[in-house]
């Protein structure tokens, strides 16, 4: 929740002339702190009809002043004032009411009533009335809730002051005056009667408000469908309505603001533009999104598509944006804003700051790739403005040059923060204190996050979060943006005697043609032969990037041919496979000229003189697939997620190719499969860290025959084996774009190596087929074992998400089947099928006393906590086993949960699997909230 006023913060604001009024409110307060006598109670003058009183008459005040509340004052002060206004607004509505309601006494009567009544002070019992009426926080409208949503928070306001009102009465003498059927009948004459008047009256003065006031306004165009608009249109046109845009600023922030205008360059910005076609501006060819709203919480799952469905869908996201930026928490908590791959953040960034840069607000963008990733938000900001400026300028010297226009921090992808081995899972909690500092520093400043739906799982949700998730178009945006292509190209393409891409045949690739970025690419695609609107059937999206790439690398090359085509893709593969092995999505020239040559070259060690001389950083990212930002980067991250998948199969396809060639030569049994280049391209990262890498991989072979892809299950399989062995001599060495150990290489090897078997394999795999001999289970727990403790958190958790495992008994045999989409059992790790490393033969007997631990069998509760005890703390168990039968004890019906508390902390404490377990513990019916308690509990000093 966030921080709304309560009447006496409206009076406070507002700066209230009724000295009384305040008076009053003020002895209520310090009666709160102090007690009725300290606070000087006893010299209370005023009453309750005295009190309604002045109420009234402030609201008509407040109401008649507003436009000079608005006007000489700066953003966020207006905001503050339009809150407290709307305060005012509701409590006078609510004490109109009350003087006018059918009630079995008047005011008169209850303030005639006995100084001392049922032993209490009356004038204490007063002072009370007046907290419970004028010092609680009031709702206030927000640009994500309807107006009807924010009436019924004001409703409820009511019916609390109706009880507060309600136990004020009875503890007067007035009480003992009424009948029987009067003091029945009150709860309900109060709930019914001033709630439902002053509801009427709220409505009439909210509009009023409206009219006065468009902030108001705005709020309330959230729930109306608005007409179709490019590049957040309406936002500038709404802010204009508030204030007139600024034009004085000072150089420096001049220059800022210049910065953030991007609407009049193209909608990609790469460092090569295709001849043949024209690419729409920004300002032009920028949709506005459509967006669904949630407030998050710790038991949200923004990270699941399906969690989003059940949210509400904004009808205007841009009323909700200048809404937004014009609320009050805005300044309180960061906005997140998520999305799929290619579905706008970052453009909406861009179009946001574009659209702020002439308005009362100052608009910082911040790529959170191209700063340093542990640095403080401040730095990471002034690291920002001085690649913009080409000087550093402190940020408080940058917000006091902005003359009192108020910060808007647009961060895109944060997702760079919370991957890796950084993982700041705290970012955004870090992002709300340095709101609440700058607030106190009289600074207020909004913040905007960009991320990916995915690794919306792996932060902490600080209090008052609110989330977007960018939706894909439907259909009548699809026509629109297809309507905006075609005005850009139709004369272009007429010249090659093509046509535009109509909408019906973008539409027949479905959900490719609904994300932002992919219609672009189905564009750009068709635009090369009108391929598309020739061909029938879906396109996947891994054959949508490979022939995109394939059909401008063709035309860029003047028609070469297919050797040629792969050679140019395998470059680009080497530079994608080059920042993936760094974890960034940025790569300087430096890197480039040194990673690319060592893999593109054969894997010669020592090039000769002409190779020397090519500039390999160039040869690469002149291309139409790069942009430059502090040294290269890819038109969006997943192209480089795509090359790094074709570069792999490539690999894959070059070792079955060699392994054929080698069929035939009579040495062929003492001879090694030659694996040097899918070693080089594959033992730097798990393919997994990156989610759609592993979808790429999949929709590749789906393109390879049968008999093709079992060849390479087997060969995969066999290299598998012998993973760990030494080989003496290899090519690619040069290739290191970072320098790990041995053991890492190998991890990453060999986990990449058992993906590729499983994704290859069109059947599931079992582990006993792949590692066949007399204990399989050992050698897998022991390459398992090698995986989580070498490739780190996002390796192995990305591992552990893309290969679905599970256990089985056959026979009295252990074996664990891969692939298949199976669930895992829950009875063993998913993935290593035993978190203990004891020997397999123990396993079975670890899984059946946990399970009969959990049900509860034989033993008394306690005794089964110590036994749980006893293998949590001396043999480290950590096993969904474990889980289940904690969730199992935890749900017990008498449980006494006291005693698992302890154990749950113990689970909780290492950092590197927190995540991991969290969720096995909330699987097995733990509930988040018991588990978050833990965990804090465990933070605290002292505890």
């Amino acid at each position: 929740m966030i921080e709304t006023p309560s009447y006496a913060d409206a009076l406070r604001i507002l700066g209230c002339k009724d000295g009384r009024l305040v008076k009053v409110i003020g002895l209520a307060s310090a009666a709160e702190r102090t007690g009725w006598a300290l606070a000087g109670g006893p010299r209370l003058t005023m009453n309750l009809r005295d009190l309604r009183d002045g109420v009234i008459a402030y609201g008509e005040d407040v109401v008649r002043r507003m436009p000079e509340l608005k006007t000489g004052v700066d953003r966020f002060t207006r905001t503050q004032r339009l809150a407290a206004a709307h305060a005012a607004v509701v409590v006078a509505a609510y004490f109109e009411a009350l003087g006018e309601a059918q009630l079995p006494f008047t005011l008169d009567q209850l303030d005639r009533g006995e100084r001392i009544s049922h032993g209490v002070p009356t004038a204490e019992r007063f002072a009370g009335l007046v907290a419970a009426l004028l010092l609680e926080r009031l709702p206030t409208p927000e640009p994500h809730m309807p107006y009807a949503e924010t009436r019924q928070a004001v409703e409820r306001a009511y019916l609390r002051m109706s009880d507060a009102l309600g136990a004020y009465v009875r503890g007067l003498a007035v009480w003992d005056e009424l009948s029987t059927d009067d003091r029945l009948l009150l709860p309900r004459l109060l709930e019914e009667g001033p709630p439902a008047h002053a509801l009427r009256i709220y409505d009439e003065d909210y509009r009023s408000l409206a009219l006065e006031s468009h902030e108001f306004g705005v709020r309330s165009l959230v729930t109306e469908t608005p007409p179709p608009a490019t590049a957040l249109s309406r936002v500038a046109w709404l802010l204009a309505e508030l204030a007139p845009p600024r034009v004085g600023d000072r150089p420096l922030i001049h220059q800022v603001r210049m910065a953030a205008n991007a609407l009049d360059r193209p909608l990609l910005l790469a460092g090569k533009h295709p001849e043949d076609v024209s690419l729409p501006l920004l300002g032009e060819g920028y949709l506005s999104p459509r967006c669904r709203v949630a407030e998050l919480t710790r038991d949200s799952l923004p990270a699941l598509r399906s969690w989003w469905d059940d949210q509400r869908l904004l009808a205007d996201t841009e009323a909700f944006l200048a809404g937004h930026l014009t609320s009050l928490r805005a300044t309180q908590a960061p906005l997140l804003v998520l999305g799929e791959p290619g579905s706008g953040k970052t453009k909406l960034a861009e179009v946001l700051g574009a659209r702020l840069a002439r308005s009362e607000f100052l608009p910082i963008r911040v790529e959170l790739r191209a700063v340093r990733a542990r640095a403080g938000v401040v730095e990471q900001v002034e690291q920002a403005v001085a690649e913009v400026l080409g000087e550093e300028v402190s940020y408080a010297d940058l917000v006091a040059a902005g003359d009192g226009a108020m910060p808007v921090i647009l961060l895109d992808g944060f997702d760079e923060l919370v991957q890796g081995e950084l993982s700041r899972y705290d970012y955004l909690e870090r992002l709300r204190e340095f709101q609440a500092r700058e607030a106190a520093q009289g600074r207020p400043v909004a913040v905007i996050v960009t991320g990916r739906t995915v690794v919306a799982d792996r932060v902490r949700f600080p209090a008052g979060l609110l989330a977007l998730q960018l939706q894909p178009f439907g259909d009548d945006q699809v026509r629109q943006w297809l309507d905006i292509w075609d005005q850009a190209n139709r004369a272009l393409l007429a010249r090659r005697d093509l046509k535009p891409l109509p909408a019906e045949a973008a539409l027949a690739h479905g959900e490719m043609a609904r994300h932002p970025l992919l219609l672009l690419l189905l564009a750009l695609y068709d635009a090369g032969g009108n391929a598309l609107q020739r061909e029938h059937g879906p396109l996947q999206r891994a054959r949508l990037y490979e022939v995109l790439l394939r059909d401008y690398t063709e035309r860029e090359t003047g028609g070469a041919h297919r050797v040629e085509i792969d050679q140019e893709l395998v470059l680009l593969g080497a530079a994608a496979l080059s920042m993936l092995a760094r974890g960034s999505q940025v790569i300087t020239d430096e890197a480039l000229q040194r990673d690319l040559p060592a893999l593109c070259h054969g894997g010669e060690e020592e090039p000769g003189e002409e190779e020397e001389r090519i500039d390999w950083a160039r040869k690469a990212t002149e291309r139409f697939f790069f942009v430059r930002r502090k040294g290269h980067a890819f038109l969006h991250s997943t192209f480089g997620e795509f090359l790094v998948a074709w570069l792999t199969m490539y690999a894959l396809r070059d070792l079955d190719r060699r392994s054929r060639l080698a069929g035939d030569e009579p040495l062929v049994l003492a001879q090694a499969v030659d694996d040097d280049l899918l070693y080089a391209v594959t033992s730097h990262s798990c393919l997994a860290e990156r989610g759609p890498t592993v979808g790429f991989i999949l929709e590749l072979l789906d393109q390879v025959p049968s008999e093709v892809r079992a060849r390479c299950v087997d060969l995969l399989a066999g290299l598998l084996r012998r993973s760990l062995y030494e080989r003496p001599r290899r090519h690619f060495t040069g290739f290191r774009p970072v320098r790990h150990t041995m053991t890492r290489r190998l991890a990453a090897y060999s986990a990449n190596l058992t993906l590729l078997v499983v994704t290859a394999s069109e059947e599931p795999v079992r582990v006993s087929a792949i590692l066949p001999g007399p204990d399989p289970m050992e050698r897998w727990s022991s390459l398992t074992h090698l995986w989580k403790g070498q490739l780190g958190q996002e390796g192995w958790t990305g591992l552990v998400a893309a290969l679905s495992a599970h256990r089985v008994w056959e026979d009295g045999q252990e074996d664990v089947v891969l692939g298949g989409g199976t669930e895992a059992t829950g009875m063993g790790d998913v993935v290593v099928a035993v978190a203990t490393g004891h020997a397999p033969r123990h396993r079975r007997l670890l899984d059946l006393l946990l399970r009969a631990l959990g049900e509860g069998r034989a033993l008394p509760y306690a005794d089964r906590v110590g036994i749980l005890e006893e293998l949590l703390r001396t043999v480290a168990v950590r096993s969904p086993a474990m889980h289940k039968a904690l969730g199992a004890m935890w749900n017990e019906e008498g449980a006494d949960r006291a005693g698992l508390r302890p154990l749950l902390q113990a689970l909780l404490a290492d950092p590197a699997g927190r995540m991991e377990t969290w969720e096995q513990l909330v699987k097995a019916g733990i509930p988040e909230t018991a588990l978050w308690e833990i965990h804090q509990n465990a933070l605290m000093p002292g505890d």
